[in-house]
């Protein structure tokens, strides 16, 4: 009950923050940014393009997940040399290229990439997916890909990316807005490094026990469990897709830092972070029907662990003893 609650407070928040950004920020434009904006619309166009025609002569629809990480750091130096280097939007693109660049060394270690460009590891979710009554059938399949794959996540990436357009002409000086997004954006960076290193970690002992031979419930803890419960996943079932949202959350305080919100906080770019937190809710629910399918004891930790924030400890005895 107490999962379910917070999703709906998470939901609420995330859709009352898009509309009233939208509806209260107005969307007034000077011609570098237009300019700027069609440029990124063609990147994100050619992008979707690549995506669904790629991903639908392959059949590796991972064409998308390689480019999330590449396609910001992109998006944000063409605002930034659009800008004639604005500080913000420079700041702005520097802490992006970080993200971008870590993110993409972690998928690439999971084997995503290859030269040929088009081939390497698939997102295990996608071959599921393929599995569902719904979307078995070849057409069904080219309407998702097209719609939610290339469509939907390709505008996505390029709406969590907008705050540096909106700032790219602002005069304003550097104040608290742009010290506590720099800060908090730093924080988060590394708290998913963090999270990320000791998924592979743990993944990596995990298999390397199971190829030689072993069988799950023969391995030694916490590899029996099947999943992490260690370090910050003994505080968060999610602490790596937390930090990736309110990564970008913050960044949307540049917007601030750079007075052209409405109301003091709304700007129409608010938009991208919000939506950002609704498609991992469904990612999060999906990751974990999977993991509950696999791993018997997986519900239960779901059930006594923070979904997000790394809070409190899980302590399965303690809990188990309730």
């Amino acid at each position: 009950m107490r999962r379910r609650i917070m999703t709906i407070l998470i939901a609420l928040f995330a859709i009352t923050g898009a509309v009233l950004g939208f509806v209260l920020g107005g969307f007034t434009l000077n011609d570098t940014q237009k300019h700027t904006l069609l440029i990124l619309g063609i990147i994100c166009g050619a992008s979707m393009l690549y995506c669904f025609v790629v991903g639908e002569i392959t059949r590796n629809n991972s064409q998308m997940d390689k480019l999330w990480s590449i396609l910001p750091i992109a998006y944000t130096w063409v605002v930034a040399v659009m800008s004639g280097f604005n500080f913000r939007s420079l700041i702005i693109a520097i802490l992006v290229t970080l993200w971008g660049v870590r993110l993409t060394w972690n998928f690439a270690r999971k084997g995503a990439y290859q030269l040929k460009f088009w081939a390497g590891e698939e997102d295990y979710r996608w071959q599921i997916l393929r599995q569902n009554k719904y979307l078995s059938n070849k057409f069904a399949w080219a309407m998702f890909d097209l719609f939610f794959i290339s469509i939907y996540q390709n505008a996505l990436v390029l709406a969590i990316c907008l705050p540096s357009v909106a700032v790219m002409s602002s005069d304003a000086a550097i104040g608290v807005w742009d010290f506590v997004a720099t800060g908090l954006a730093t924080a988060f960076l590394l708290l998913e490094t963090v999270s990320d290193e000791q998924q592979m970690d743990f993944q990596t002992k995990k298999y390397e026990l199971l190829n030689k031979g072993m069988k799950l419930e023969e391995l030694p803890e916490p590899y029996n469990k099947g999943f992490n419960t260690v370090g910050l996943w003994a505080r968060s079932a999610h602490p790596n897709y937390f930090s990736e949202q309110m990564f970008w959350f913050v960044i949307y305080f540049f917007v601030l830092g750079a007075g052209v919100a409405s109301y003091g906080f709304f700007h129409w770019t608010l938009v991208g972070s919000m939506v950002l937190f609704l498609l991992f809710l469904g990612s999060s629910n999906f990751g974990e029907s999977v993991s509950s399918s696999k791993y018997p004891e997986y519900k239960f930790y779901l059930d006594h662990i923070s979904r997000y924030a790394p809070l409190w400890k899980y302590k399965e005895d303690k809990y188990q003893n309730e």
